[in-house]
């Protein structure tokens, strides 16, 4: 958890709920629509922790009694709405953790807040039931949806509610934050950067993992060689795309940034615009035997392995025509 001053990006969505504290304009239901780790429950948790702060500012303090509270996840008026089920949030949970304990007033603090996560997965009962609490709330109540798909809502919800719709954060903004807090190297954090697309959550996840490192690695030593695999060596490259099979889309993602490279390099020969500038000189060697129609048939192979995956086709299939046509281009 953390304060605004903490978050990076999402500028506008920040700037819009300090001025509902300060003006006291704040509404009963809110609406944080993003992809996963997109920042959604850092922002609704910085919302929830200042409009508890015992300073009364639109910022939290972070250090009177609430604001300790919340960041240790125990304040007793900011409640975390949770299900035990995966993929629904069931009315039983919205009845016994939020409709029925929202008469009952704050502990201690000016709202009573609720947080309820992955949303979406709320069921048509589940929304009804949440429905009524939104058309007639107490004057304390304050209820943030966290969601990652806001058109799985009714549309009665979504009237009711504002909707706070979180947008890609810059590269040089994500770069940044990753060197300052989490001390990666430069290199490293472009391709944290490339892959993330604006998300910071991801960008962070993927700058604090090994098991990205390792991936890397094997998707790259493949990439160098596979120019040279004989066709009766297929089946010991496909098996080692294989051991990544649960993380198959960001290998296929680090095929692309690496393709991509090439063709940034053949167009400018800019070695400060790759993405792997610390793979320069393979990166150099292959754009001098490439051509752009090859890469750009590789990049558009690489879209459609994905698609192909996505719709269960045959995984070793699927990456057997994809390295014919890497041998090939």
């Amino acid at each position: 958890m953390a304060g605004f001053a903490d978050i990076v990006g999402h500028e506008q969505i920040i700037q819009h709920l300090k001025n509902a504290i300060q003006t006291d304009k704040i509404s009963h239901a809110y609406i944080f629509n993003g992809p996963d780790q997109s920042g959604k429950k850092t922002l609704a948790e910085a919302f929830a922790m200042a409009l508890q702060c015992e300073a009364g500012e639109s910022e939290p303090c972070l250090a009177c009694r609430s604001c300790k509270q919340a960041l240790n996840h125990n304040q007793p008026d900011i409640i975390y709405v949770t299900h035990e089920k995966p993929n629904t949030v069931s009315v039983a949970d919205i009845r016994s953790q939020l409709v029925n304990d929202i008469d009952v007033k704050p502990y201690g603090s000016k709202y009573k807040v609720y947080i309820v996560d992955e949303a979406e997965k709320m069921n048509q009962q589940a929304q009804n039931a949440l429905l009524k609490t939104i058309e007639e709330p107490p004057s304390y109540a304050v209820i943030l949806l966290l969601t990652s798909n806001a058109d799985a809502f009714l549309p009665t919800i979504l009237s009711r509610c504002v909707t706070l719709n979180l947008k890609v954060v810059a590269d040089d903004k994500i770069k940044s934050f990753l060197m300052e807090h989490w001390k990666v190297p430069d290199y490293q954090a472009d391709v944290c950067v490339a892959f993330a697309q604006g998300n910071v959550g991801k960008a962070i996840a993927l700058a604090s993992s090994d098991s990205f490192g390792e991936l890397k690695a094997s998707a790259i030593q493949l990439l160098k060689r596979c120019h040279d695999i004989e066709l009766y060596e297929f089946k010991e490259a496909i098996k080692q795309i294989g051991e990544y099979k649960l993380q198959i889309e960001d290998y296929l993602d680090i095929m692309m940034i690496w393709y991509r490279d090439i063709l940034v390099y053949k167009a400018t020969t800019d070695v400060n615009r790759l993405i792997f500038k610390d793979e320069v000189y393979e990166i150099k060697r292959q754009a001098s035997k490439s051509s752009y129609s090859g890469v750009e048939t590789v990049l558009e192979r690489l879209g459609q392995a994905k698609l192909r995956l996505r719709a269960n086709v045959n995984f070793d299939l699927v990456m057997e025509l994809l390295l014919l046509t890497i041998k090939e281009n």
